[in-house]
């Protein structure tokens, strides 16, 4: 598989085409990103909103009003996602976790799994005590989660926008978010390129290799 044409391809779209869906199979897909995606220690903090019909992207677009660039592209689009984060790890979710992991067979062994127990409090650990960025570093791992999700989005043939431009506060209280124990981190609409989107006609812009890579 040549992942240059999906790199080369993607881009942030700023039109989407309102009459056209992605498909179930696709997003189903898509949504399998979003559970598969990879986290440090597995630890996989986050959550997420779908809208995928008018009225779920309309509350999605509430938290767009100081934003009204971005709209257009939450109610225009096929699918919307609020990316969530955790803002703390509890000891009930850790042990979820860890449950999760030997049901789906990961531990030979009970000692095994204790061993991933430990492992994964252990780098909790570091940034909840040491470096004190626990929140922070749950939402750096949401980050991963959406950058492996951009790339499916690409190879599926499908355009996304990952925005920033967001009330992330109106999504926390729209959909309990606090109460859950999460905060939004950023939203990313998913559909088709409408055809007078200017971004899709433009080049893409990236600084030179020299400049972005050192050989070790």
């Amino acid at each position: 598989m040549n992942t240059s044409v999906f790199t080369a391809q993607r881009y942030s779209t700023k039109a989407f085409d309102a009459s056209r869906k992605i498909s179930a199979g696709d997003w189903e897909n898509i949504q399998d990103a979003l559970r598969q995606s990879p986290s440090s220690v597995n630890i996989q903090p986050w959550h997420f909103v779908i809208g995928s019909d008018d009225a779920g992207k309309a509350r999605i677009a509430k938290a767009f009003t100081n934003y009204p660039f971005n709209t257009n592209k939450v109610l225009d689009a096929s699918h919307v996602v609020v990316f969530a984060s955790r803002v703390h790890a509890s000891d009930e979710f850790l042990n979820a976790i860890l449950e999760q992991e030997d049901k789906d067979g990961r531990y030979a062994k009970v000692e095994d799994k204790q061993t991933g127990d430990n492992v994964r409090r252990l780098f909790l650990g570091i940034h909840r005590n040491d470096l004190k960025d626990e929140q922070e570093w749950f939402a750096r791992q949401t980050y991963l989660n959406l950058g492996f999700t951009l790339m499916t989005a690409a190879a599926l043939g499908i355009d996304s926008v990952p925005m920033e431009g967001v009330d992330l506060a109106a999504l926390d209280t729209e959909f309990g978010l606090t109460e859950k124990g999460y905060q939004a981190v950023a939203v990313v609409s998913f559909g088709y390129r409408a055809a007078d989107d200017f971004n899709a006609k433009l080049p893409k812009s990236r600084l030179a290799d020299d400049v972005i890579f050192t050989q070790a």
